[in-house]
């Protein structure tokens, strides 16, 4: 794993989410264990895994909150105040299938347009199986209890609510796809 793209990932998100945001600091955290947990069955990909599990949600940063759609406010930071790498980015900008969000936010275009998908599925489905297996508080879950537990925040008749009941089937077959994978991997 490169420890440094890891390494930088982890400062840039602590300095952005720690203090204003200590919940979401301790997702964050449990996001990127996550991966560190699975991120091997990647190969050379999974330094790149960690780091985009590091900075999902950097974009809720108050200071980074433009748009008030933290994919897209987080993709733009890293792309514009650091330079990071492409893949990193668009896989910030459109983590646990965001573009369904954005187009709840009427920001589709502007998402897809900025940052495509990454033609990559097993390395996005294996950030949606991290962030979606991770409680608010850091702690792991099933994606089931996790989609529920969206919808309970938020409310169903919420933005985030009417995205996340589109989003679960998506949701739900991405983190089925990464348990296989890892069941497959030899012991």
């Amino acid at each position: 794993m490169k420890d440094s793209i890891v390494e930088w990932a982890m400062r840039v998100a602590e300095a952005e989410l720690w203090v204003p945001l200590p919940r979401r600091w301790a997702h964050v955290q449990g996001v990127a264990g996550c991966a560190v947990e699975i991120g091997s069955f990647l190969g050379k990909d999974s330094a790149l895994l960690v780091s985009a599990a590091t900075l999902h949600d950097v974009g809720y940063a108050p200071r980074l909150a433009v748009t008030g759609f933290h994919p897209l406010d987080g993709a733009r930071f890293l792309r514009d105040e650091h330079g990071a790498d492409e893949r990193l980015v668009r896989l910030v900008a459109n983590h646990s299938f965001a573009l369904l969000e954005a187009e709840e936010r009427g920001l589709r275009e502007e998402l897809a347009s900025e940052f495509p998908l990454l033609e990559e599925p097993l390395l996005v489905d294996a950030l949606v199986y991290c962030d979606m297996t991770t409680t608010p508080d850091g702690d792991r879950t099933t994606a089931q209890d996790r989609v529920t537990e969206i919808r309970s925040r938020y409310g169903d008749d919420s933005v985030v609510g009417r995205f996340i009941r589109r989003a679960a089937p998506e949701i739900l077959a991405s983190v089925e796809r990464v348990e296989a994978a890892l069941t497959a991997q030899p012991r």
